[in-house]
């Protein structure tokens, strides 16, 4: 009568996965899956972040270690701040810059005030 054809799984021995083809895309699967985790992390870096990695070089240039990197980057992480007055002037350069006028100026004024220390 008629015979059950039996199910093997197949095996990294098999011909399949010795083809060149196969190897030639599981290489660049491979290769590919750095790639993607890198273009996962495309997002612009907040003015904190840059002030960060702006310190941490310096401290690093200088070689510091322990609690003189610590105070090193205390010190530089508070002198990076803008004053009130500072983001005040660079708010309003930046509205000038765009030309904007009435309401929209306000608008922005107001946004880019509130927002982050741009140093």
């Amino acid at each position: 009568m008629f015979q059950r054809p039996t199910f093997q799984s197949p095996t990294f021995e098999s011909p399949k996965f010795q083809s060149p083809k196969f190897q030639s895309l599981v290489i660049a699967a491979l290769l590919a899956m750095p790639l993607c985790a890198l273009a996962a992390d495309d997002k612009p870096r907040t003015p904190q972040q840059e002030r960060m990695a702006t310190c941490n070089k310096e401290a690093g240039d200088q070689a510091l270690k322990g609690d003189e990197r610590k105070k090193f980057m205390s010190d530089c992480l508070k002198a990076a701040k803008m004053t009130q007055q500072e983001k005040m002037k660079a708010c309003n350069k930046e509205a000038g810059n765009k030309a904007l006028m009435g309401d929209d100026r306000k608008k922005f004024m107001s946004e880019c005030l509130k927002g982050p220390a741009k140093s």
